[in-house]
């Protein structure tokens, strides 16, 4: 597996790298077969009011996206908090994606095999061509293929990143959707008006 460990507003010393290794190997080690790359990013907070320490990780799992992040007031505790989040995220994925592959016949595991290849080698493509530049602050870009997807693997997705919110394309139509976490529990789904 390959591990990238990025960190911002603190000095990355030895020991906090290799106390991050330990970490996410023990959380990842039960995965091995389908995690190719983890990427923590640990921050400090910059105010000293606020005693944040965050620690980040987004992992590339059989061509699927699976992040965690935690924060707390010791950096250390929040590499913990998010390996152990990790590892169950992990086992959740792996649950649902075998259950998944028990309902199949031979020839969809082959194909999604062939997709997941697929994937992995088409990554170089989407940044082929482009110029590297700095954005403006606070702008973020990121790139991904985006494969179709229904609404119910969509939610899966949306889970899995740990976010609020989640852009696909729908396998009918091939239409942008937003699938998102609403506040009062469940979810909701926005799309263009036709």
């Amino acid at each position: 597996m390959k591990l990238l460990i990025h960190g911002r507003n603190l000095e990355l010393t030895q020991s906090l790298r290799d106390y991050t290794k330990t970490k996410i190997d023990k959380a990842t080690h039960n995965f091995q077969e389908m995690v190719q790359e983890a990427d923590v990013h640990l921050s400090v907070a910059r105010n000293p009011r606020v005693p944040q320490q965050t620690a980040e990780v987004t992992v590339f799992a059989n061509g699927t996206v699976i992040r965690a992040q935690e924060r707390s007031e010791n950096l250390y505790a929040s590499i913990d908090l998010v390996a152990n989040k990790l590892a169950r995220q992990l086992r959740k994925y792996k649950e649902r994606h075998n259950s998944h592959n028990v309902h199949h016949n031979q020839s969809t595991k082959s194909v999604q095999n062939e997709d997941t290849q697929n994937f992995s080698s088409s990554d170089h493509s989407l940044t082929e061509g482009k110029e590297p530049h700095l954005p403006s602050p606070g702008v973020r870009r990121k790139y991904f293929e985006m494969t179709p997807m229904n609404i119910e693997q969509a939610r899966v997705q949306l889970d899995l990143i740990d976010h609020d919110f989640y852009l696909f394309r729908e396998e009918e139509g091939s239409a942008l959707r937003v699938i998102y976490k609403r506040n009062h529990g469940g979810y909701g789904v926005i799309q263009e008006k036709i």
